[in-house]
């Protein structure tokens, strides 16, 4: 028996019927060719899903599950998307990500849920939601909010089971799950001050968010110390190593007066004590260097880097279960986790 539009979701269903209808006007396509593009079918040529998809998301439309309930009952399979630059191709190998898909794939097995790995243009994070819109996957796990805080914002105001690995932003509709980079950037930085050291610069690039919530505990932290911010001492260098490589080697040729360094990864780290000592200069002795990370391989570093540990094996889980929570119908707020500076010679801790 049909329902009417006065059943409780007869007129939604009426709304989602008309939105179908205008999607299928603007792409010159049939109703029934757009029923299937959002489905994911193999039976509609690429490009027609994707100026489909796109359609539907500039109508706000939100796909009609009920209809297929059995089927996402039995769907156990969460979509979990790294994000890569366009242009430097950041590799899903770099450390960072390896250890946190892992993370995550341990904790989705422990609940007896699958992983689905893929990858988009970090400018174009709303292609995530392609794997929960075609049915293929329950939710969306994405590794890192890029500069897309507005696309995820919109994905978030679609009802997309959607949680991020990131840093809590003004405004935010989404949930997201990181580590408390404004006292991980004040605990490096501290530490420096605590060492004596004065001119201390900072590497990485402030226009991604979790770096720019570092960024601004290293400034707080300078300015507990009755210290001006210097933005000659900075540098907003990429995570990608083949891109970063050059601009640190020349930031160390044209700086020779700093005394110490935070870095917003281990990699940047690493890149910075080989930029230093081709330019005769010793770690930690005349530049102490603090990474962040903690990834495995920074204790066998040359020196060892002191580094701020983020909590990436505790991050799995709580991602996997903020996003199990969303599907429970509950609500999804941002979580911050905390960190603390490991300390090795890189750094070493103050002398008595």
């Amino acid at each position: 028996m049909s329902k009417s539009k006065d059943s409780p979701d007869g007129g939604a269903g009426e709304q989602r019927r008309l939105q179908m209808v205008d999607i299928a006007r603007l792409a010159g396509v049939s109703v029934s060719t757009v029923s299937r593009a959002l489905n994911g079918s193999e039976l509609v040529n690429a490009e027609t899903r994707q100026r489909v998809a796109e359609l539907a998301r500039s109508l706000n439309y939100s796909i009609n599950f009920g209809a297929r309930n059995l089927r996402l009952q039995e769907n156990k399979t969460v979509a979990v998307v790294v994000p890569y630059d366009a242009k430097s191709r950041q590799h899903i190998s770099d450390p960072f990500f390896l250890s946190i898909v892992g993370a995550i794939a341990d904790a989705l097995t422990d609940r007896g849920y699958d992983m689905l790995l893929s990858r988009v243009d970090a400018e174009r994070l709303d292609l995530a939601s392609h794997w929960f819109e075609s049915g293929k996957a329950i939710g969306v796990i994405l590794i890192g909010q890029w500069r897309q805080h507005d696309q995820l914002n919109e994905m978030a105001a679609r009802k997309l089971p959607l949680v991020v690995w990131g840093g809590e932003m003004p405004q935010q509709l989404y949930c997201s799950v990181g580590g408390d980079n404004v006292l991980g950037g004040a605990l490096a930085t501290r530490h420096l001050l605590a060492l004596g050291r004065r001119r201390i610069a900072f590497i990485g690039d402030a226009r991604l968010p979790e770096v720019w919530l570092r960024h601004q505990g290293h400034q707080q932290a300078l300015r507990e110390a009755g210290l001006e911010v210097n933005p000659a001492l900075e540098l907003p260098a990429p995570f990608e190593p083949s891109v970063a490589t050059g601009q640190v080697r020349e930031f160390c040729a044209a700086h020779s007066d700093f005394d110490a360094v935070v870095c917003c990864s281990d990699v940047l780290a690493m890149l910075m004590v080989q930029a230093l000592r081709a330019a005769g200069r010793r770690v930690p002795d005349d530049v102490a260097v603090v990474g962040y990370d903690d990834m495995p391989l920074a204790a066998y570093c040359d020196p060892p880097l002191t580094t701020v540990h983020q909590p990436v094996a505790e991050a799995g889980a709580e991602l996997v279960e903020a996003l199990l929570g969303q599907l429970r119908g509950e609500r999804a707020g941002p979580r911050t986790m905390p960190v603390y500076l490991r300390l090795r010679e890189s750094a070493p801790a103050a002398k008595a």
